[in-house]
This record gives C-alpha cells, structure tokens and sequence, in this order.
C-alpha cells in the first residue's frame, strides 16, 4: 500500500487535472494492484474480472523512485532508534555487540542502532532492600535462614535487613547473574561468621548494634571481593531470639541468672559492709598490739637498764645495796595501803599505823605554808609507842640509825 501511495504521487498526471483535489486511496490502491500484476505478465485484475480495457505498461523509473524513497525512511527510522534518554538518577550503558563499551551520562544520548549497538538504563539512587531470616513481617519467618549457631553452641533466631545501592553500572551489570540473591548469599555468610565468633548473651542484648556493624563491614568486603558493584547502605536488625521450641527454656534460664545477678550484688554489698569494719578493727589490733610491744620492750629494756646499774653499785657495796633494796621494796608496798597493823612480838598489842591521815596532813601543811597562814594539822591522839614498842625492835631501830649515819661520814 505504500509503495502505491508513492508510485501514485511519483505519477506525472497527478496534480495535473483541472479542479481535482487529492486521488482517492481505494483508487490508489486499485491502481497499484492492476500495475503489480501487469509486471508479473498478468491480464486485468481488480473487480472486473479480467474484462476491460487494457491497462498500461508499468513504469519501471516510477516504481524505482518508490523503493529509493522506502529505503531512505527505513534508513531514517533506523538511524532515529539510536537516540535514548538518560535521567538524572540513572546511566546508561552501551554495548557493542553485546561487549561493553562506555557508560553514558544523564541527558539525550545517541549510539548506534540494533543490531551494532545496544544500550542498557540502570538506575543508581534506588534504595533496594534485602530481607533475611523472614519475608514482609516477623511471623513469615524463614528458620533455614535465621537459624545460627553462636560461639558457647547455643542457637538462635536472627531477622535483619540490608538497604543497598549501586556504585558502579558495569560491574552490577557484567558481573550479577541475580543481585538480590548475591546480596542475600553474601549477608547471611557474613552474619554467620559474626555470630559464630560472639556469646548468646552478647548477641541479644548488649552486642546488637556491635554485631550490626561488623556483620555490615564483613558483609561489605565480600561484595566488593567478587566485584558485585554493590554498597551496602545500611543492616539492621529487626528480631534476635532463642529458637521458639526452646523460649520457655531460656526464659527460666534468665530468670535464674537474674536472681544469681542479684544475689551476687546483695553479697557483694554484704562483702563492702563487712569488710572494711573488718580491716578497720584488724588494723586497731595491729596498732595496739604494736604499742604493748614497744610499751614491753622498752620496759624490759629499762629493767634490764636499771638491774645492770644496781649491778655494779651491789658489786661496790652489797650490804648497803642489800639494804637499799629491801626499803625501796618496802617503800613500794606501803604506798599502796593507808592503814597498817603491826604485831608485835612479846606483846599482844597491835599496833594502828594511820598512814592516810598522816598523808593527808602532811600534803595539808605545805599548802598552809605556801599561803601564809598557819596550818591546823588534826592529829588522832597516838597512844605511847615508847612503851609499847619492844625492846629487839627499838634496840633494830638504833643499829640502822647508826648503820646509815656510818654510811653517810664514809661518803
């Protein structure tokens, strides 16, 4: 029908009749079939059945402009499909006979057409996403995924989602078979080498985002190891829990390890009273015992000091140190008491010495002295010792009186 229509317009007649617009396409296209069979040798045509008058030979430069007009619109169209656009968010990469051959940038683009070149739209700001271990919601769980095994072999159930993008069209082109199961492949390896080094306590509770990251950072190097074009945008982690055959089991086991928690903090508070009270009155004893040490030592070296000086005076003169000795002790004794009873011998008298009201009296005359009036010294009348005293103690009395004035002429 095209060709018609052109070998119609390419016919010199055309236009050229008085008061006639454009040829009709019915009779366009008669004429082309009646023109298509006398090229072949054919007889008539149309709707009359051969019958009629005889047509005229075919004009072989007419139909020769025709398919010179044809190929040059085909050429047209065909060069025309090279153009394509490029969006801001996108680039486009050519292929040369299936090999690449440049990536392009945003804007109206040309190559060369189907079948030299080719060209492929890839988009770069699409956030995709990648859900392992469940699928839309954490009821659609899927156990062959989440299921990992941790370092103290205990297993848990772990759901997480990885957010990714393209940094290079060549490589998620050239180098994926299937990105989203490369991605999948890649997350769950990584996850499970991060759980497999880390304990089920770390894992549920204080180590998530710790876990998040390195699972993100390991997942990261395989990605680019494999030149998957691939950056991984972000991993959370959506649940990670004990498997559910075993939930009521590990809820008592956390109970329990709470109550040994608390325990251990209430014996440790115990612990924090106790001891220092502890260490406080054992570095009282320590103190004191030090100090009776000192106090013993020093008086067992005075002692020893004070037997070693007696020593030598006993070795100069024992008699008088005897003496001296005896007196001293004597002196010791009855510092201690305020009342004495002597018993004479040859007698049945006793004899009252008040030894407290005559301290008492002499500690009073000084005083009275010092003040300068006369002092009152109250004395219970003394019965009379000359008579009483026997004669062996007074006749004792007069030999250490002359013993001691002897003494102090040969000083």
């Amino acid at each position: 029908m095209i060709t018609g229509i052109l070998m119609s317009l390419n016919d010199p007649q055309w236009g050229n009749r008085p008061n006639q617009g454009p040829p009709d396409l019915e009779d366009l296209w008669r004429d082309f079939n009646r023109r298509l069979s006398g090229l072949f040798g054919k007889k008539g045509g149309g709707g009359n059945g051969g019958e009629g008058p005889p047509r005229p030979p075919l004009n072989l430069k007419v139909f020769g402009g025709g398919i010179g007009a044809l190929i040059v619109l085909v050429l047209v169209v065909w060069l025309a499909s090279g153009f394509y656009i490029v969006d801001a968010s996108q680039r486009g990469i050519v292929l040369t006979f299936g090999r690449y051959s440049q990536t392009t940038e945003p804007g109206l683009r040309w190559r060369l057409p189907y079948p030299i070149q080719s060209n492929e739209i890839v988009r770069l700001s699409d956030v995709r996403v990648v859900e392992v271990g469940y699928r839309g919601s954490d009821k659609n769980r899927v156990l062959k995924e989440g299921l990992m095994l941790t370092d103290d072999e205990n297993i848990i159930n772990i759901q997480f989602a990885v957010q990714w993008f393209l940094k290079d069209p060549q490589e998620y082109l050239f180098n994926n078979r299937n990105p989203d199961d490369s991605v999948l492949q890649a997350a769950e390896t990584a996850m499970r080498e991060v759980i497999g080094k880390s304990k089920m306590d770390f894992a549920l509770y204080e180590g998530r985002e710790q876990v998040a990251a390195d699972a993100a950072k390991i997942m990261q190097e395989i990605l680019d190891r494999y030149g998957t074009g691939i950056i991984v945008s972000k991993l959370t982690l959506q649940n990670v829990q004990p498997p559910e055959q075993v939930q009521a089991a590990f809820d008592d086991a956390v109970k329990a390890g709470q109550d040994r928690d608390r325990q251990i903090n209430e014996g440790q508070a115990y612990a924090n009273d106790v001891i220092p009270r502890a260490r406080g009155t054992a570095a009282r004893l320590m103190e004191e015992s030090n100090g009776y040490k000192s106090r013993v030592v020093a008086n067992a070296e005075g002692e020893a000091s004070r037997f070693r000086q007696i020593l030598v005076e006993y070795n100069k003169a024992p008699e008088v140190t005897r003496q001296r000795m005896y007196l001293d002790t004597v002196q010791q004794m009855l510092s201690n008491t305020s009342k004495i009873l002597i018993d004479t011998k040859g007698s049945g008298n006793l004899l009252y010495l008040p030894l407290d009201k005559l301290m008492q009296a002499a500690a009073t005359v000084p005083a009275a002295t010092a003040s300068g009036e006369p002092a009152a010294i109250p004395l219970r009348p003394l019965p009379n010792l000359s008579a009483e005293v026997p004669p062996q103690l007074d006749a004792a009395t007069r030999s250490r009186d002359a013993l001691r004035s002897r003494e102090r002429e040969e000083r």
